[in-house]
């Protein structure tokens, strides 16, 4: 495969970029066309195509095919039910219905009779906008037959009966729903090639070698045509990746709703840095990173080792950061979403610490972005503006402190697919032609930070999408 991208602009410098073999090989003025696929970049930006640090592919691709009830989709229960019953009514009797990114200010702490007065003759679920929570009406209930299931993470009432609730019920949920039409991994990898997004790293903590495998198959096919890291939980510590992925660290969840003893925590660290591999571990309040810390205080870390999200981090734990060199996988997204919601009901001794990208990296810690899509947008120029202004919804500022000039805040996105928050990723010749071409120079884009500034994304030598 050969192409030549025609007056780019590279480091400031207008020239022709030609790639070959999923390579650049060569940059220079007045390049020969010959053979070549041309694409002219009249001016435009070519910098390396953007990764995704923190993102799950299955559920994002799951989510298109979903129902939004989510603050800004359903607004109130009059919205939730709308939503609920519009879906209804055009699915065929006795599917499932699904139902993804609910908050409780939307219409409450929904449970099964809550769900039932919505949506009482088809089983239905409901995914918690956190991903941690399912939760099920009685059809629901009744098809997977939870009343007769000993496991720990289904919630029940004082009398045994299931409430509805599912807490961290993913695993094992999947095996028991029927099974559903293939998810459209073609269509997810088109929508992250139009963002200029070339890598992803899948950071769900699977079980299964099964579903790698899946996600192995759509990479190998091309309709994930990113490079695709994934991790997987500690059952998969020991586990050879199949062919067509790259080995990402061991995801290790720090549950705030049932934390796990530092013993087992500690076991599970050193259990993945005996088999070479460094650990992923997902913090979202400060109690999560003071047991993390203390566990990697006990169990050592590694190059690599990594807390994922880092959505509280106090002043006075940076420096068990910088002791083990640790990097940090934020979202700043978070704040451009949800911020009015987390001044409304976030600790207020917490409010200047969530999400924090200036402090950590003017202290020498490591900070890589992503968007935990589908949990944010996956459009990783929202998150680098959020990084920028720390602007709620509404307009209000969270943690402004925390704020980061637009470079380093496009940086957060172009650390190596195993070194994030590392050296940005460059155009030279010999490096992988996964680029991401803009249209108009980059110091005008990043005074806008926007997706539609995209003009082509190419990955590993192949133009995937052009506007």
């Amino acid at each position: 495969m050969s192409l030549l991208l025609r007056d780019v602009e590279v480091d400031g410098a207008n020239v022709d970029v030609r790639v070959v073999d999923g390579l650049v090989a060569e940059i220079g003025v007045e390049v020969s066309t010959d053979g070549h696929e041309v694409v002219d970049g009249l001016g435009g930006a070519l910098i390396p195509g953007l990764h995704d640090h923190h993102l799950h592919l299955y559920s994002t691709a799951a989510a298109a095919r979903s129902t939004a009830v989510g603050p800004a989709e359903a607004r109130d229960l009059t919205g939730l039910r709308d939503a609920l019953l519009e879906a209804d009514a055009v699915l065929p009797s006795g599917d499932w219905l699904r139902a993804v990114g609910y908050h409780e200010s939307v219409a409450g702490d929904l449970d099964r009779a809550a769900l039932d007065r919505l949506v009482p003759d088809r089983p239905l679920r409901v995914q918690h906008r956190s991903g941690a929570r399912w939760m099920l009406n009685s059809a629901g209930i009744a098809a997977l037959d939870l009343a007769g299931r000993d496991e720990i993470s289904i919630e029940r009432d004082a009398t045994g009966r299931p409430t509805g609730r599912l807490h961290r019920a993913d695993a094992w949920l999947r095996q028991l729903l029927p099974a559903e039409p293939a998810l459209d991994f073609a269509s997810l990898g088109a929508s992250l090639a139009n963002v200029g997004i070339t890598g992803v790293t899948d950071t769900t903590p699977f079980e299964h070698l099964d579903e790698l495998t899946t996600l192995a198959t759509a990479v190998r096919s091309g309709d994930l045509p990113q490079r695709v890291v994934v991790t997987g939980g500690p059952a998969l510590a020991d586990a050879a990746r199949p062919a067509g992925l790259e080995q990402g660290p061991v995801k290790l969840v720090i549950d705030d709703a049932a934390y796990p003893s530092l013993t087992e925590l500690i076991a599970h660290i050193s259990h993945a840095h005996q088999h070479d591999r460094s650990v992923a571990i997902h913090c979202v309040t400060r109690t999560a990173l003071v047991l993390a810390l203390a566990a990697w205080d006990a169990a050592g870390s590694i190059e690599g080792d990594r807390v994922e999200h880092g959505a509280v981090v106090p002043p006075e734990l940076v420096g068990g950061l910088q002791r083990h060199d640790l990097t940090v996988v934020t979202q700043p997204g978070f704040i451009g979403e949800r911020g009015d919601e987390y001044l409304a009901e976030v600790d207020r001794d917490d409010l200047p610490h969530l999400y924090p990208c200036g402090s950590l990296i003017g202290a020498g810690v490591r900070v890589a972005g992503s968007t935990d899509a589908p949990f944010t947008s996956f459009d990783p120029w929202a998150a680098m503006r959020s990084a920028v202004h720390r602007r709620s919804p509404s307009g209000a500022t969270v943690g402004g402190a925390e704020a980061i000039d637009p470079a380093t805040a496009l940086r957060l996105f172009l650390g190596a697919p195993g070194d994030p928050g590392g050296p940005p990723r460059t155009v030279q010749v010999g490096a992988p032609a996964d680029l991401c071409l803009l249209d108009r120079p980059l110091a005008e884009v990043l005074t806008r930070l926007r997706s539609d500034d995209v003009a082509a994304t190419i990955c590993a030598g192949r133009l995937v999408t052009r506007a």
